[in-house]
């Protein structure tokens, strides 16, 4: 899984974001909160194959006496969705450095399942991808869910971090078990109550199907997933001048990860290797700057389970992500469509504030964002 893939996204489109403006130096527009604020949105999206999903993220902060105020000293994070066809997302994070004295805590247990998870082999671009095969109006159509698989996940993570020089160098060491069940599709459950004409088509499990039955190039004993523990130390740079959109400063990182087998582990010991550095320039004070990502993720030893692949490692508070591809990773590149044991991934990205507002006594402002990504595996 190491024959490089170069891909390349340069975007002249622009993502506008609202976001609550937790900013490390507080505006004059802003209202200085104590005590416990709670803000949150509904979720609210339609799928034509895994239903109609419905749902609420909350986030409950605590600023103690507003002293410290956009800083907040805990943080509680819900998230909860599903869907009329089972998908569903149940999510709770943990943040605060007041916790233990002298240290940053993050912690997370949550358990998702999707029943539309995008899969696409391995190895990025040398896996053949054809859109006809989903194209429900194409001579080739196979299934619109064709690369399409089954996760249940649930995660347990906690993270510790602590200073080495103060506001500057920091450890930090972490915990992550992951118990992961995969599957095909199931088109049965997803076409109840569909009109004939609507429904999937079975078609061997899909992509993954054929990965793991008709080519055998997923282990068998890693076809249905399994439980995977990682155990996480590193090392810190951080001068952000505030961590929700840093105006300037830089944030370097660099961390270990093993997965002992001794550890509740289905699969082989393996290691992994993460140095991401991440830089941020002011252009207009308060409202307009610039930023980049660089990031190497790599295994250092033993044999990585395939349903591991698609992770991106970050340090805490950040938490590990799917990728490479999505929103998240490499704009406009499907998600999950580089995966592999090794890659490289690069973002750019100008950042503009341009409205500031204050709504149900909560403090916003909506930006626009241009970038160029990047990623070789």
């Amino acid at each position: 899984m190491k024959k490089p893939v170069i891909l390349l996204l340069l975007s002249v489109l622009f993502i506008t974001t609202v976001l609550n403006a937790q900013e490390e130096e507080e505006s004059s527009q802003d209202n200085v909160k104590t005590g416990f604020n709670l803000s949150g949105v509904p979720a609210v999206a339609y799928d034509s194959d895994i239903g109609f999903l419905y749902g609420i993220i909350l986030n409950l902060y605590h600023y103690g006496d507003g002293t410290r105020y956009p800083k907040y000293n805990h943080s509680l994070y819900m998230e909860w969705s599903n869907t009329t066809k089972g998908s569903m997302k149940s999510i709770l994070r943990y943040d605060s450095d007041r916790l233990l004295p002298g240290i940053r805590t993050s912690a997370e247990i949550s358990y998702n399942t999707e029943q539309a998870l995008d899969f696409y082999g391995f190895n990025g671009y040398q896996a053949l991808y054809d859109a006809n095969y989903r194209d429900d109006t194409h001579a080739d159509y196979l299934s619109r869910l064709f690369y399409k698989m089954d996760r249940k996940m649930l995660l347990l993570r906690t993270d510790f971090t602590g200073d080495i020089i103060e506001d500057k160098l920091h450890w930090f060491a972490g915990f992550e078990f992951r118990n992961m069940q995969m599957d095909s599709v199931n088109t049965t459950k997803l076409n109840d109550g569909k009109d004939a004409s609507k429904q999937l088509p079975y078609v061997d499990g899909g992509l993954y199907g054929n990965y793991a039955n008709q080519w055998g190039i997923i282990p068998s004993d890693q076809i249905n997933g399994g439980a995977n523990t990682l155990l996480k130390v590193g090392i810190i740079y951080d001068t952000r001048d505030n961590e929700p959109n840093p105006m300037k400063g830089i944030w370097t990182e660099a961390q270990l990860i093993w997965s002992p087998s001794f550890l509740g582990s289905n699969s082989p010991s393996y290691g992994r290797f993460v140095l991401t550095h991440r830089q941020y320039f002011t252009i207009v004070p308060e409202d307009l700057n610039i930023a980049y990502r660089l990031s190497y993720q790599g295994k250092i030893g033993g044999q990585m389970p395939y349903y591991m692949l698609p992770f991106v490692f970050n340090s805490p508070p950040s938490w590990t992500r799917d990728g490479m591809g999505g929103s998240k990773t490499m704009r406009g590149i499907l998600r999950n469509r580089v995966v592999g044991e090794d890659y490289f991934l690069a973002n750019f990205e100008a950042r503009w504030k341009f409205v500031y507002f204050q709504l149900f006594g909560q403090n916003f402002y909506l930006a626009l964002s241009g970038f160029m990504d990047a990623g070789l595996q």
